[in-house]
């Protein structure tokens, strides 16, 4: 039976928040479809006291900026993207396309073509995600895009180094400084100084993917997105200290971001809560992650593993690690969730930054029915048809008499047309 010994806050609450956020960025999405460039600088201006001549940095500023960034920096971001561009490689090979003769005459097949045009937004502020730039840039590339652009913000008025060494290391084709909304709204509608994308995908903060959300329809995205999430299930083999250290490193995301425990053992429940408490006393984000603990924070007592995988099932998180004595089972078991930490071994930040899988996942429950960022995301599945005049006739007849059942007269003379151009030869 199961027990909640901590909830978090209710969902008319988080509604209410969600719901500013939806009025705020459907204003900024008008006044920069009106207004382009002239509104996208008004924006930057006042959201991140941010107003250069170009928002696109020059050739010889990418350069400069590459130079400066130290050369530690530099091996750990090439051994980041190694990883994620040897996954992403694997990943395609798996991508066939396919041409085969369902009938004698009638050949059917697919081919996987790369999406044309992608806006990579890597989010900055307190937490450059300079990771974000492997994730969505070198996987688009890898897929094949032709032109891959990306926006980050300034930090606190400065151009991110690192980032931006990132950005260009992953082969983007345009690199803009511009956060936030307004980022979104330009590379998704485009300005007079940025050619707009046929997609937008990365993270970023409830405003950037809310934006994502409305801009949807207009452009592609990659998935849904709202705060990071994390849900760690473990048993008696656990161990506190680091449940709540695998907690708390994904609250200090922000003060929305919920982090979970299931567990067997009420024991490591308790003595979570506690050392939780312990950890805030001396981790430099506790401003951020207490916050996110004290309103997000969910532990939940289970009688099973069987019990554990049903509601690990309900939540759909975004990140689940598996604290347990055996735990593949919850590989074969488990259904619905963005990426899976098997063992104490491994984690979240593994994830995140380096091991190669890709950190831009399903969150709100979106894992019920997608996964996450993945170079198969870039590509459009599309299938094609090609017939001998045989095999048109023979096709055509079926087709007339059930596009009749259909009422489609139209639809019905197409397939007679074959029939009777192509038949009794």
């Amino acid at each position: 039976m199961t027990k909640w010994i901590k909830a978090g806050k209710s969902q008319s609450e988080l509604l209410e928040y969600d719901q500013n956020v939806n009025e705020t960025v459907r204003g900024i999405i008008e006044n920069v479809g009106k207004h382009g460039d002239k509104s996208v600088r008004e924006l930057s201006e006042k959201f991140d006291h941010w107003s250069p001549e170009q928002f696109r940095l020059s050739p010889e500023q990418l350069d400069e900026i590459v130079a400066r960034v130290p050369e530690q920096v530099k091996t750990d971001i090439r051994f980041a993207q190694t990883q994620v561009r040897n996954f992403a490689e694997k990943q395609r090979a798996t991508i066939l396309d396919l041409e085969v003769e369902t009938l004698p005459g009638v050949i059917l097949g697919h081919r996987n073509i790369p999406v044309n045009s992608v806006g990579c937004y890597i989010p900055g502020g307190r937490y450059p995600m300079v990771a974000s730039a492997h994730m969505s840039i070198l996987t688009a590339k890898v897929a094949g895009v032709k032109r891959v652009i990306a926006c980050t913000p300034p930090m606190n008025g400065v151009i991110p180094d690192a980032t931006v060494c990132a950005m260009v290391f992953a082969g983007a084709d345009e690199i803009y400084i511009l956060g936030g909304v307004q980022a979104m709204v330009a590379m998704a509608l485009g300005t007079e100084t940025i050619k707009s994308v046929d997609m937008l995908v990365g993270p970023g903060n409830a405003f950037v993917a809310e934006a994502k959300r409305q801009l949807y329809g207009k452009v592609g995205i990659d998935l849904f997105a709202g705060p990071t999430e994390v849900l760690i299930i473990a048993d008696h083999t656990a161990d506190a200290e680091m449940v709540a250290c695998d907690i708390l490193g994904q609250s200090e995301h922000g003060p929305t971001s919920p982090g979970v425990l299931i567990t067997t053992s009420e024991k490591l429940a308790y003595e979570t809560i506690d050392e939780i408490q312990r950890q805030l006393l001396t981790l430099s984000t506790a401003d951020i992650a207490s916050v996110a603990w004290r309103d997000n924070g969910m532990i939940i007592l289970v009688e099973s593993i069987e019990e554990a995988v049903i509601e690990a099932d309900k939540l759909a998180y975004e990140h689940v690690e598996v604290l347990t004595e055996n735990p593949r089972y919850f590989l074969e078991h488990l259904t619905n969730y963005g990426a899976l930490f098997l063992g104490p071994e491994t984690n979240v930040a593994y994830g995140d930054k380096a091991i190669g899988t890709n950190h831009t996942l399903p969150t709100k429950g979106a894992a019920r029915y997608t996964g996450g960022l993945w170079v198969g995301k870039f590509l459009k599945t599309c299938t094609y048809q090609e017939c001998t005049p045989e095999a048109s006739a023979l096709v055509g007849e079926y087709v007339a008499r059930l596009c009749e059942i259909e009422n489609f007269a139209g639809h019905k003379e197409q397939a007679l047309l074959r029939v009777r151009r192509y038949g009794n030869k």
